[in-house]
């Protein structure tokens, strides 16, 4: 399919300033800004304050926001009509005075659909409100010829919008691979893609708004929300492959050719090892994939717990040039429990602190992600709430 050369109509121009990824944008609004920006910068700020405060009034919102009460009871006489915000009755009296009339976002009024496509043997789709609550799901084989994999995505993709009971605010996609800033996924080994047009083969099939970021990215994405990561967090995503999202200062970090991230491809070490699907020899995903570590313990006489050691120390030599870069000091694991917490990320905590500035570094917390399986699920629906509404 096409690739970073097409030309963009009007409305993907818009779709790309509003995306969850685009270069120097901070995720969340937390202040007023410049008059020309005002009015969407704006509706954001409301909404974002709903979605993680809850009910208020229209005088707590005024409060919260620094925005005046006429520009307040105007912006949500506006989320009224365009379905994001509702009224839900009257504060309960506490004292003398008119008792005040709660809003929040309409959190049932809309659905978001998000697909994981980052399974070894299964794509994942599901149907998510607002809140990031899975209402509905479905899952299809992964194609054994490339050639019908982007069929079969929509036909999912299809498939979960027909069953989603109320608009659909927009459609998320974590995919492996490179994936640019037009949702175009540049390389993606593990399903033979190269160039592949995936958000705009989305957006034509189902005249609905797409966002396609890397798996990894989703997944950061939704531990920022739903997680309470903080602003300052590396996500590596071991499944299939293995990849990592990055927030710097609550800013995704994409990098010049839209490669920040991909940490599978790194080799670590110098003794050799397997031979990775790129090409190289001794990749930390020829090491880390699940596929790998699976085949690793297999094995006649392999010894589980060495497998898991090696492997969780060859992802501590490639992080702690990144831990020492960005002085970060929280990694999450998003994969696998039985394979990756315990022996596996004992020895990464064990190669960070050998390998980085006892000093400054050896409070490096590596965790697991509590959200399971449906992260990149959560982080797509995070992507449309960011991309659509400004909220994340």
């Amino acid at each position: 399919m096409s690739g970073p050369d097409l030309p963009r109509s009007a409305a993907e121009t818009i779709a790309h300033a509003g995306r969850s990824f685009s270069a120097g944008r901070a995720l969340r609004h937390a202040a007023k800004v410049l008059p020309e920006h005002a009015r969407a910068h704006n509706r954001s700020l409301v909404l974002q304050t709903l979605f993680h405060q809850g009910a208020m009034s229209r005088a707590d919102l005024s409060r919260e926001t620094a925005l005046t009460r006429v520009t307040i009871s105007d912006l949500v006489a506006e989320l009224i009509d365009d379905g994001y915000v509702a009224e839900r009755g009257m504060r309960e009296v506490t004292g003398p005075g008119k008792p005040a009339i709660l809003v929040d976002l309409d959190r049932e009024g809309h659905r978001i659909v998000g697909l994981d496509l980052s399974g070894t043997d299964r794509f994942l789709g599901a149907v998510l409100t607002l809140d990031g609550e899975i209402v509905a799901r479905l899952d299809v084989a992964v194609p054994s010829e490339p050639a019908d994999t982007v069929a079969t995505v929509i036909d999912l993709a299809r498939r979960l919008v027909a069953d989603a009971h109320a608009p659909v605010l927009g459609i998320g996609v974590g995919s492996p691979g490179i994936v640019d800033d037009r949702g175009v996924v540049l390389t993606a080994p593990n399903l033979g893609w190269r160039n592949v047009d995936l958000e705009g083969a989305l957006r034509d099939a189902l005249h609905l708004p797409v966002l396609v970021a890397n798996d990894a990215n989703a997944a950061v994405l939704a531990e920022y929300t739903f997680g309470g990561a903080a602003d300052d967090v590396l996500l590596v995503r071991v499944g299939r492959g293995v990849g990592s999202g990055l927030l710097a200062g609550g800013q995704p970090m994409r990098g010049s050719r839209f490669a920040a991230g991909e940490i599978g491809h790194v080799t670590v070490g110098t003794d050799g090892g397997p031979l990775c699907v790129c090409g190289k020899i001794g990749c930390l995903e020829a090491w880390l994939s699940v596929p790998a570590l699976e085949a690793r313990m297999a094995e006649p006489g392999a010894d589980r717990d060495a497998v898991l050691r090696d492997a969780g120390a060859r992802l501590g030599i490639a992080l702690a040039p990144i831990v020492g870069v960005l002085d970060l000091s929280e990694i999450v694991l998003s994969g696998i429990p039985e394979l990756l917490d315990g022996t596996l990320a004992e020895a990464t905590v064990e190669t960070l602190r050998t390998r980085t500035l006892a000093e400054y570094h050896d409070g490096v917390h590596v965790r697991m992600t509590a959200q399971g399986e449906d992260i990149v699920l959560r982080g797509a629906a995070v992507m449309v709430l960011s991309g659509q509404l400004g909220v994340s």
